[in-house]
C-alpha cells in the first residue's frame, strides 16, 4: 500500500475526510472540472500542496487551490495552477491556515484519472 492510501485508510477510520468536486478550470492540468477528490481535515498545509477552504466571498462555497507560500503572519497565498481561469489569492487575498478545511490528498473520480495528488513546486514562492 503505497503512502497516499495508507493515509487515505487512516483517515476514513478517523472520519478526517471530506469529499469535494471540482467545478472549473482554476486548476488544470492537475484537477479538471467533474474530478471527484478527498480531502483530509487536520494536515498542516505545506507550500505545493492543494488544500480546500470556504471561498472568502461565497462561505458556503469550498475552493481548491494550491498553497503558493506559507508566511507565518501573512497567511495562505492560494493559487489555481490555471492562472488565467483562477480566482485566488490575487483576487481576495492571502487565507489564515485556520480556514484550511483539509489537504486534497487523493482523486477518486474518474476512475480513470484514480490516484494521489502530487505536491508541486512550480508555483512555490520560496
Amino acid at each position: 500500500m503505497t503512502g497516499a492510501a495508507s493515509l487515505l485508510v487512516v483517515a476514513l477510520a478517523l472520519r478526517r475526510v471530506v469529499r469535494a468536486e471540482v467545478d472549473g478550470h482554476s486548476m488544470v492540468p492537475a484537477l479538471q472540472a467533474g474530478d471527484r477528490v478527498v480531502v483530509v481535515r487536520g494536515l498542516a498545509p505545506r507550500a505545493g500542496d492543494v488544500v480546500a477552504v470556504p471561498d472568502p466571498r461565497r462561505p458556503s462555497r469550498l475552493l481548491v487551490k494550491r498553497v503558493r507560500s506559507v508566511g507565518a503572519d501573512a497567511g495562505l497565498e492560494l493559487a489555481g495552477d490555471n492562472a488565467q481561469a483562477s480566482t485566488d489569492s490575487r483576487a481576495f487575498g492571502a487565507v489564515a491556515s485556520s480556514e484550511v478545511v483539509g489537504r486534497v490528498v487523493w482523486r477518486y473520480w474518474p476512475p480513470h484519472r484514480r490516484g494521489p495528488l502530487a505536491r508541486s513546486s512550480a508555483l512555490v514562492v520560496r
